[in-house]
């Protein structure tokens, strides 16, 4: 069987979500779309049913996968409904929804509805993407709240920067959101922080916090936070050396000789490659984890094998384990060496089988 496997921790997992919980201060919804960023969203949601207040998903696709495995928690259409049509599903099923635009709001006008719903109201405070806009946004929580089928309402917003610790507009965004809240009943539950805002922007935690990159042990904020130093690497790629070659100084490694060995040097074929999701275009130089210490990408990324440097490492050879990353090897700093955000690495594993620990 081929080496290249995910193992996912769900031990870290859960001390992920407890460590946002207790930052939030209030409740906390898991957020597990495009199947967990990766990471298999109904094993993940499963570990987390014993203590999470909710989780996030996409679209309402999602969402039955997991009320289908028996997830019985709330969960939150972040995109809402894409269609009138659905709403006889989300009601069924018992969902949340998010509602962030005019059309929707007047696809609840015209349901007559047979339970209570829980409604989450977007507004667009600065990011221009989905939500009402700060002059419509009173009329829309009036006219749902008129509803009498409508039992609860949470206003919501979303951050564009707050990854950006000295960036101005995570404020500017958390005025606008405030001003509009300023306006609603005194008891409105509230949620804008993501998991960027949760860990750099404490003023942004209310009653609901929405953490999801977190939850998977890595970031994206831009300067040290100890907020940060807590979290702990749900996932770890890795492969095993199938090949070992031994060059002399002076020859080309890989499609197109991008790297040209500059000593006698012994390399090491790995089993993974940009079909199981490692980025096609990190760089020679890149880290990994071999044998549990530190080495390096050599040449280009192939489709299914990459290789590396193992001069430097005379004991390792066929078999030996390399980590692409996990928690020796942060993913964000293998993105960053490749043009990536963690987002597009994790979410974009493929082929790979995973594996559960901690379950």
């Amino acid at each position: 069987m081929r080496p290249s496997r995910a193992t996912i921790d769900l031990d870290a997992l859960r001390h992920n979500y407890r460590h946002a919980r207790a930052l939030g201060g209030g409740r906390a919804l898991a957020v597990v779309k495009a199947d967990a960023y990766g990471h298999g969203a109904v094993a993940c949601a499963r570990a987390l049913a014993g203590e999470a207040d909710g989780f996030g998903v996409a679209c309402i696709e999602e969402a039955l996968e997991l009320r289908e495995a028996g997830i019985r928690a709330p969960i939150l259409l972040l995109e809402g409904f894409f269609d009138g049509e659905e709403l006889a599903l989300i009601e069924r099923h018992d969902l949340w929804t998010v509602v962030a635009s005019p059309w929707q709001v007047e696809a609840l006008e015209r349901h007559r509805a047979s339970r209570p719903w829980q409604v989450w109201l977007k507004l667009d405070s600065g990011m221009h993407r989905l939500g009402l806009s700060p002059d419509d946004y009173l009329d829309a929580w009036r006219r749902l709240a008129a509803l009498p089928w409508v039992e609860r309402m949470v206003a919501m917003s979303h951050f564009s920067r707050a990854d950006e610790l000295a960036h101005a507009s995570t404020p500017g965004q958390l005025a606008t959101f405030d001003a509009a809240l300023a306006a609603l009943p005194a008891d409105t539950p509230a949620s804008i922080a993501n998991s960027a805002a949760l860990m750099a922007w404490p003023d942004t935690r209310r009653d609901w916090v929405r953490p999801g990159l977190m939850l998977y042990g890595t970031h994206m904020l831009d300067a040290p936070r100890k907020e940060a130093d807590a979290l702990r690497a749900v996932m770890t790629l890795e492969s095993k050396v199938i090949a070992v070659r031994e060059l002399a100084a002076g020859e080309p490694i890989g499609y197109a000789g991008t790297f040209i060995t500059t000593r006698p040097t012994r390399v090491g074929v790995v089993a993974a490659g940009y079909a199981d999701g490692y980025p096609q275009y990190a760089t020679s130089g890149t880290p990994v984890r071999i044998d549990g210490q530190p080495g390096e990408l050599i040449g280009r990324v192939s489709m299914d094998m990459l290789t590396i440097d193992l001069t430097d490492h005379p004991q390792a050879g066929l078999g030996s384990r390399v980590e692409l990353w996990g928690p020796g090897l942060s993913v964000s700093e293998v993105a960053a060496r490749s043009g990536n955000s963690p987002y597009r690495l994790l979410t974009g594993l493929k082929r790979v089988p995973r594996r559960y620990v901690g379950g």
